[in-house]
């Protein structure tokens, strides 16, 4: 398996989305020139002087320690178990220590799909470090992608950014639980204030009432809890509400008119409104159904 590839792509290819111009493996020893000269020039640099690249690339080193430097993102420091992506038109430098070198994988690739990620701020230059360790799944990901740029079978750019996904997706997930996990007391009222809210849903309650039952204010509440769930509290609390909703509608006979005072909407047309919204069916058709 050849440790370096640089992949054609063609315009059916570019009609998925997203598609992968480069991967490739190399271990840099302690003292060794970087990159060393067995790449193609466009991806030769300087690392005094930096690059700026036409598309992403995700790289993960394994061992040994660096640096990265990007315009957005700053100086960074890069050790073993760390990946970073290098966003295009962005100018950047990275390079092993010296001392110690580094093992790196990396694959490039561009695409409608990766840009809209971007665009809505799940990846971002300010931000292009993730701490997610030493894991075996990662480095299969990559070796998969090599051996699949090797082989070249027919449509292997639609499985190349399958594997560029999921290596994404890994990625984000287990960089975001390494960083919610250091703050175990945030998650920790996180949790509770999940925990109470899930036991109130027939109750009339304001979401100011639980940051006060968390002793802060409802603005860091608000904050804490949408960083850790991904929703604002009061929209938490409102699907919490729709999803008990669908449970009465099921399993009770109790009409719409009493289940929206049951859970205390503010009354039954706004109920069957918001319902319709969230479920694209009204309650009477959901029962139905």
């Amino acid at each position: 398996m050849e440790p370096i590839k640089y992949i054609p792509k063609n315009k059916r290819d570019e009609l998925w989305g997203l598609t992968v111009c480069s991967c490739g493996y190399q271990k840099i020893a302690p003292g060794e020139e970087y990159p060393p000269h067995r790449h193609n020039q466009e991806y030769m640099f300087n690392p005094a002087n930096g690059r700026i690249l036409s598309e992403y690339q995700l790289l993960y080193i394994i061992d040994g320690q660096g640096v990265l430097r990007t315009d957005h993102g700053g100086l960074m420091s890069v050790k073993a178990g760390d990946m970073f992506i290098i966003f295009p038109g962005e100018w950047h430098t990275y390079h092993p220590d010296e001392e110690t070198g580094w093992t790196e994988y990396w694959i490039g690739f561009s695409g409608v799909n990766i840009d809209n990620r971007v665009s809505v701020g799940f990846f971002s230059p300010g931000n292009p470090l993730y701490h997610v360790g030493y894991d075996e799944s990662f480095v299969e990901l990559y070796n998969d992608a090599i051996r699949t740029a090797t082989r070249q079978e027919p449509y292997f750019q639609q499985l190349l950014a399958g594997i560029v996904n999921h290596l994404l997706g890994l990625m984000f997930m287990t960089g975001r639980n390494r960083a919610l996990h250091n703050d175990d007391a945030s998650l920790g009222l996180v949790d509770k204030a999940k925990a109470y809210l899930q036991g109130a849903i027939e109750e009339d309650i304001k979401m100011p009432d639980i940051a006060d039952r968390m002793n802060m204010s409802y603005t860091k509440f608000r904050r804490l809890f949408k960083q850790y769930t991904g929703q604002a509290p009061a929209q938490y609390f409102l699907n919490l509400k729709i999803h008990r909703a669908k449970e009465m509608l099921r399993g009770t006979n109790a009409s719409v008119k009493e289940i929206s005072y049951i859970l205390h909407f503010e009354n039954p047309e706004y109920f069957a409104t918001l319902f319709k919204r969230r479920t694209g069916v009204s309650p009477s058709d959901f029962r139905k159904q």
